[in-house]
Formats: structure tokens, C-alpha cells, sequence
């Protein structure tokens, strides 16, 4: 099957949406005719499906594919500060003149972005092919296509390039604007779990991510056969972000809407050492955060011992134990590399290296959740529960979604002074067999909260419009007002 023909359901992105069934969330800058329809005839929402073209049988903006990447981009470093560079890496086919609009997430009235400022009009260029070495595809010999130098007073923040040529395609690059200044909360964006899901170029040929690779037919096949290291040095797939990017999303809209003193960082940050855990009161994991070094996880067991708070409001937390190594070129942190299952050598898995989640998290991995189900509240005399209107063993619908961890009891818990599980639901597996997802809080001895929400649909519940819960975004706040001393 050549890669014109690719079909949707053999589509990377759409074999994750079982796993998360968020995907990348709604967008300000995307707004109209958004909805498809798919192969049942159900309308579907544009963020559902990020493989199909925008507007492709008419006039304006249509979303750049992989097959034929009418423009796609990368940048070449991490999370930068106000007053450094970023460099913009650009395919551009047919080569044409693009400008790049850069957005801020945030609540800002309710708009969700804000249009920082526009580059220049560019020109651009059709790159080299992709280079791959055993699966592992890179795009570190593309050429800089434009420098962004980050004014000084510019804020910190979560942001996203929308790149358009002068035909109308689209494509995206998020990137982080950080600095190391105190802060109440320090949001850790996971992009080593983005980047362990990018099957770029989802063309049917050569993309290949940490699930996924093409035979010679173009059809996707499993872990078994995908690539052991993948680069950072490359697009994201599809419409260019990330497949769980919504849910940090959904958590900055919400934080700042409601004016929590929030600082910024990548997880490539916190496995690199620019993070001083003693300059916040908590460290927040705002969504999936699945893939975890050794030095990520030395840094949050230090930040949790010393006082600093951990929120983590997603499930499949910390479930792999990655490494990772410079660029050909020599730039640090590039390469991400876990080898599963595959070959000799060590297990990939925390649990199985004898350093199971549950005893930082205080719960652990469980499973895929098929079709969502209610969160059963537990325990609604605690203060988590205050003014939420929640009791006991009330039901909060679609609460239980995408992913889920409980408490494994034969699994070694964290130190504590005490501990306490807020939510006890069932679910059905994919196999009909009943399962229990928990939410888990605790205190360890130097005064930290360590909080699991233990579902995929928590951050969700904060701001993404059709899954908001007053009762999660009380809940929420009960708990950041504590750590950062509100309460």
C-alpha cells in the first residue's frame, strides 16, 4: 500500500485515541467548520481526529499531513527564557513564503490563547528526507528556517507556533518559555512522553515512535517491531502537537484563570537538573506523564523529601524507565531511548526494576479504561471534598477515562504520616472483567502532599468544554490552596 493510500484507521494517532480519549483538546486559533464526519457517519469533532485535512474541499486554512508535509516544523532546543533563541527547523512543499503566529495558553477571558506576535514573512524550503538508523528517524541535518529571540518581557508559559504557508496549510510546534525564579507551583510539561508517542512522519513508510512502526505494506505494527530510540530532532505527527498535549492545556486555563503563581519547565528539565524543587511549593504533572529517567525521579523523591508538594493529575504515571543522550551534533538531551521488552539486558519497567510507582505516587498503573465510567467518591468527610457538594459514594460521570491506577497492596507504599484513598470506582477492562481505578493522597513526613488522581480525565474536568465538574475543579483547588498556603 503506497503512502497515498494510507487509510485513517491505520493512522498512529487513531490507534492511541482508546488510550486517550482527550487527544489534543480544543484550540482557540481553530475555531468554524471543525467538525467531520467519520466512517459511521457520526459527526466528529476536529481535535478527535488529527489525521484528516482541514477544509480541504474548499477555501482557508487545512491541516499539513505527513505524506505530503506541505509544511512541517521542529525547534532545536528545549524550553528556552526570555532573552535566549529558539531555532525553527521547516519543510516547506512546494516551496512558498510561510509565517509563523505565536500563542500563549491561558485563560485569558475565556479565549483559551492569546496571538503573542508574528514573524516576518518567510521563505521556505523543501528540507532534506528524514534520516533513519533502526527505526530511529531524524531531521537534525534540516536547515534553520527562522531564529525567534524571546524579548525579555515576554511571561513564562506554554506555547505553540501555528506555521501557515501562503496556500493555506497548517502545522504546529509547541515549545515552553521558563525561567528559574521562585513560584508557588512549577507545572512540569511532559514532553519526554509526547516525544514517546510522535510516530513521525505518519507517512506509512519510515515514521516509527516508541508503539509504532509501517511494514512494507504500510501497515502499522506494535511494540514489538517499533523504534527503541526515537529523536527530538523531528515534527510531531499529523497537525504538528502532541497526542496528549490537551490536558496541560486544560490545567493552564483553569490555574490561571483563577491566579495561581505558576512557573514552567519541561520533564527535560527536570531529568537535566535546572530544577530546584526548593523554590516551589509543589510540583504540578498536569497530564499523561508516562516515561520517566532515573534523574527525573531522584528529583521528584528529593522535592517530596525536603517539603515540596507533587500533584499528578493523570494515570500511567512514571511507568517507564527511559534514558536519554545527545544529538548527533552533540546536543544534550535528544535522543530518548527504552528498550521495552526487546533483547537482553534489564526490564524497562519501573515496577520491574523493584522501584514500583506506587512508592512515589502512593498508587500505580492498572489499565486501559475502554469506555469511560463515574468516579465513585470515597472518604467525602475529607478536605479534598469541602465545598464540593460531593457525598459518600457519590458518582461524578465520565470521570474514569482513557487510563487508570488504584493501590496494589502487596506493592511497598511510600513513607507517610498518613494517607488516604478519595475515590474507589469500577470500571469495565477490555476484557468485561471489573477493575477498580483509586485516587490517593498523602502526606510524607516533611510536610509534602502527594496527590494521584488516577484517571486520564481529571485535568480535563478543569476547563475542556463538555467534561467540566465544579466538583473536580473544587476539589482542585482545595488542594493547591493547601500546598501553596491559600487554606
Amino acid at each position: 500500500m503506497g503512502a497515498e493510500q494510507i487509510r485513517r484507521w491505520e493512522s498512529g494517532a487513531l490507534a492511541h485515541a482508546v488510550t486517550d480519549p482527550f487527544g489534543q483538546g480544543p484550540l482557540p486559533w481553530l475555531r468554524g467548520s471543525e467538525n467531520y464526519f467519520d466512517d459511521t457517519g457520526q459527526v466528529v469533532p476536529w481535535y478527535a481526529d488529527p489525521t484528516l485535512p482541514r477544509g480541504s474541499t474548499g477555501g482557508g486554512t487545512r491541516t499539513a499531513d505527513d505524506v505530503r508535509r506541505q509544511i512541517k516544523g521542529f525547534i532545536s532546543t528545549g524550553a528556552a527564557a526570555p532573552g535566549e533563541a529558539i531555532d525553527f527547523h521547516i519543510t516547506v512543499d512546494p516551496p512558498q513564503q510561510f509565517s509563523v503566529d505565536i500563542y500563549r495558553i491561558g485563560h485569558y477571558g475565556g479565549d483559551g490563547a492569546a496571538k503573542i506576535t508574528t514573524s516576518p514573512r518567510l521563505s521556505g524550503i523543501v528540507q532534506p528526507a528524514p534520516l533513519t538508523a533502526d527505526r530511529t528517524v531524524s531531521c537534525h541535518h534540516w536547515w534553520q528556517s527562522w531564529r525567534l529571540q524571546i524579548p525579555t518581557y515576554w511571561s513564562i508559559g506554554a506555547y505553540v507556533a501555528v506555521l501557515t504557508t501562503v496556500d493555506g496549510h497548517r502545522s504546529h510546534i509547541p515549545f515552553t518559555v521558563r525561567d528559574d525564579h521562585p513560584a508557588d507551583l512549577l507545572l512540569v510539561l511532559p514532553d519526554i512522553t509526547w516525544q514517546a508517542y510522535n510516530l513521525y512522519p505518519e507517512d506509512g513508510v519510515t515514521g516509527a515512535s516508541l508503539y509504532h512502526a509501517w511494514d512494507e505494506q504500510g501497515r502499522l505494527l506494535g511494540e514489538e517491531d517499533a523504534a527503541v530510540t526515537v529523536s527530538f530532532d523531528r515534527p510531531y505527527a499529523g497537525a504538528g502537537l502532541p497526542l496528549h498535549v490537551g490536558h496541560a492545556y486544560d490545567f493552564i486555563r483553569w490555574a490561571e484563570r483563577y491566579g495561581y503563581d505558576i512557573a514552567y519547565a519541561d520533564t527535560r528539565d527536570l531529568h537535566a537538573g535546572r530544577i530546584d524543587p526548593t523554590r516551589y511549593r509543589g510540583l504540578v504533572f498536569p497530564g499523561h506523564d508516562e516515561y520517566w529517567s532515573v534523574p527525573m525521579r531522584r528529583t521528584a523523591e528529593r522535592a517530596r523529601d525536603n517539603g515540596t508538594s507533587l500533584v499528578f493529575l493523570s494515570a500511567n504515571t512514571m511507568y517507564w524507565q527511559v534514558s536519554l543522550a545527545p544529538s548527533p551534533s552533540g546536543v544534550p538531551d535528544r535522543l530518548l531511548s527504552c528498550r521495552k521488552r526487546r533483547g537482553p539486558g534489564k526490564p524497562a519497567l519501573w515496577r520491574e526494576l523493584d522501584r514500583p510507582e506506587q512508592e512515589l505516587l502512593g498508587i500505580q498503573y492498572a489499565g486501559r479504561v475502554p469506555d469511560s465510567h463515574p468516579l465513585v467518591v470515597r472518604n467525602a468527610e475529607h478536605w479534598l471534598w469541602d465545598a464540593t457538594g460531593a457525598a459518600e459514594g457519590d458518582e461524578i460521570d465520565g470521570l474514569v477515562a482513557g487510563e487508570a491506577d488504584r493501590y496494589f497492596p502487596r506493592t511497598t507504599l511510600p513513607e507517610h504520616d498518613n494517607r488516604i484513598l478519595l475515590a474507589h470506582s469500577p470500571y469495565q477492562d477490555s476484557d468485561g472483567v471489573t477493575r477498580h481505578q483509586e485516587t490517593s493522597l498523602y502526606r510524607a513526613p516533611s510536610g509534602a502532599l502527594v496527590f494521584a488522581s488516577g484517571t486520564f480525565a481529571w485535568s480535563p474536568a478543569l476547563d475542556r468544554p463538555g467534561h467540566v465538574d465544579p466538583r473536580i475543579q473544587r476539589a482542585t483547588a482545595n488542594l493547591l490552596d493547601r500546598i501553596c498556603k491559600r487554606a
